[in-house]
């Protein structure tokens, strides 16, 4: 006779599986968009000779 093996999880594994994923998402673009936010904001109030100095110029911060 041939030994079958089974994987079963406990019920609503994987549905709390994707839930804590979903939240865990969420939080990771929060925290992605607000370094932008402080990038952009510590940008602006450069000068423009100072933003010269390191390459970039105003219009290009809004890419940060």
């Amino acid at each position: 006779m041939a030994n079958v093996a089974t994987n079963t999880v406990p019920f609503g594994a994987v549905a709390t599986l994707r839930v804590v994923n979903a939240f865990v998402s969420v939080k990771e673009s929060i925290t992605e968009w607000n370094e932008a936010r402080k990038t952009r904001k510590a940008l602006s109030s450069l000068s423009d000779e100072m933003l010269s100095d390191i390459g970039l110029t105003r219009a290009e911060i809004a890419k940060f």
